[in-house]
């Protein structure tokens, strides 16, 4: 029986490479299993159990974070704030890099949403970086892994889906990945910073009369402006909830209402554009709870066959350290976002792990900002990086798939150089915990 749990975990993960859809793979491969191996009687066990997934109260912040994200992106916001930036930095080497970093860590505190990030900045940045004589490489770098900092930077999706899959609490996860994820922006700034002083043409500096004019008319008031609205924001999400005044899944309903607001001050608000934020809210919504659907069948029938008890059992007998099991995961996550993605990753995978966490009395908070660090590399690992898919998209014609593959080299060696020191110093996790 538990060989048989192994066959089924194997003969889906096949199947997804293949190209099957994820969720009707996962739950249709799962009742085939169940209905030739299991006794009919587990089969009342599970419409309860899909019931209490599809009810619970922290997953209803997931689609009122893809909201807030998808209708921030509509606001217009993320274009003052790179322009802003762009201005306040861009008389330095690499100062547009930095303020690209900058702004992705901004809007990633205020959306959490890839896509629209990376997009957005897509559009605004690159002709920008371009014009300005930014090599294609670290321009495409930069962008790409700017907007996946909202995979770790809370409030993120891949935060609220861990915890509901870990069963801990997604306001102290988003509290131990707050400060890595901070400090994640410092490294790509510091790297930013080196390459401009080892290659200056790489990345030069704006015109000084440029720059001039833009802070000759205004420039407080407009930077206040540009920090003023997101700034507001992001205290009003994260703030309610580090200070225990709201749960996640209310500072995401404070943060769909917040956006909405923000984009009416913004000018920016149509009936149209409402319309437009709700469908695209209601097809991502609906994408990740079929696959999570999906994922709780075969968890279910997985566990039915003991395969987590197995895994426990030779897990033990291997006589791996706990260290050793974690680099085990973390090499299996990395390797499998070469090839499916995140949410698929912590649907089947994280599952699969974390009785055997439990079991090695590892703390699974510790383990969460791990994986979502290790999850961040998933969108910028060819050949299905999603960021990748995301710039290529709105890229100029003469930017290439070799400059973003070449480009996200040197940050996702920093994003594994970081999830090592994470690894090495797990107290930098309890900074904002209370």
């Amino acid at each position: 029986m538990e060989l048989l749990a192994f066959l089924l975990f194997i003969s889906i993960f096949l199947l997804i490479l293949y190209g099957y859809p994820v969720a009707f793979t996962l739950g249709g491969i799962s009742v085939l299993y169940a209905l030739c191996f299991l006794d009919p009687v587990a089969y009342t066990a599970l419409p309860p159990r899909i019931m209490g997934v599809m009810s619970n109260y922290v997953l209803l912040a997931v689609p009122l974070f893809i909201f807030m994200g998808i209708m921030l992106e509509r606001s217009g916001l993320a274009e003052s704030l790179l322009e802003t930036m762009a201005m306040l930095f861009g008389g330095m080497k690499g100062g547009l890099a930095i303020s690209v970093v900058i702004v992705g860590a901004l809007l990633a505190a205020s959306t959490g949403i890839v896509g629209a990030t990376v997009v957005t900045m897509g559009l605004i940045s690159l002709p920008t970086m371009l014009k300005r004589g930014y090599k294609a490489e670290l321009a495409t770098g930069t962008i790409a892994a700017s907007g996946t900092l909202g995979q770790i930077i809370p409030p993120s999706v891949v935060l609220v889906l861990l915890g509901s899959v870990m069963n801990v609490s997604v306001g102290q996860l988003f509290a131990a990945a707050l400060l890595p994820g901070l400090l994640l922006v410092v490294a790509y700034v510091i790297y930013i910073v080196i390459l401009a002083k080892l290659r200056p043409e790489s990345a030069p500096g704006m015109p000084h009369e440029e720059i001039l004019a833009f802070r000759r008319e205004h420039f407080w008031s407009k930077v206040l402006k540009a920090f003023l609205l997101p700034m507001t924001l992001i205290i009003a999400v994260l703030g309610s909830i580090f200070a225990g005044i709201a749960s996640p899944t209310e500072a995401a309903a404070v943060g769909a209402l917040g956006a909405t607001i923000l984009t009416v001050v913004q000018g920016k608000f149509s009936w149209d554009v409402l319309k437009t934020v709700s469908r695209e809210t209601t097809h991502l919504t609906s994408m990740v709870f079929i696959i999570l659907l999906g994922a709780t069948v075969f968890s279910f029938v997985f566990r039915e066959m003991n395969g987590d008890v197995y895994l426990v059992n030779l897990i033990r007998s291997s006589n791996l350290s706990p260290m050793a099991f974690l680099a085990l995961v973390m090499a299996v996550v990395f390797i499998a976002g070469f090839f499916i993605d995140f949410i698929e990753i912590v649907f089947i995978i994280v599952p699969v792990v974390t009785p055997i966490f439990i079991d090695l009395n590892i703390d699974l908070l510790w383990i969460g900002v791990l994986l979502g660090l290790n999850l961040q590399t998933s969108f910028l690992s060819p050949p299905f990086g999603f960021s990748l898919f995301y710039l290529k998209g709105v890229a100029p014609p003469g930017i290439t798939t070799g400059h973003l593959y070449r480009g996200i080299v040197p940050f996702v060696l920093i994003q594994l150089l970081f999830l090592l020191i994470v690894i090495l110093f797990p107290g930098v996790i309890h900074v904002f915990l209370r």
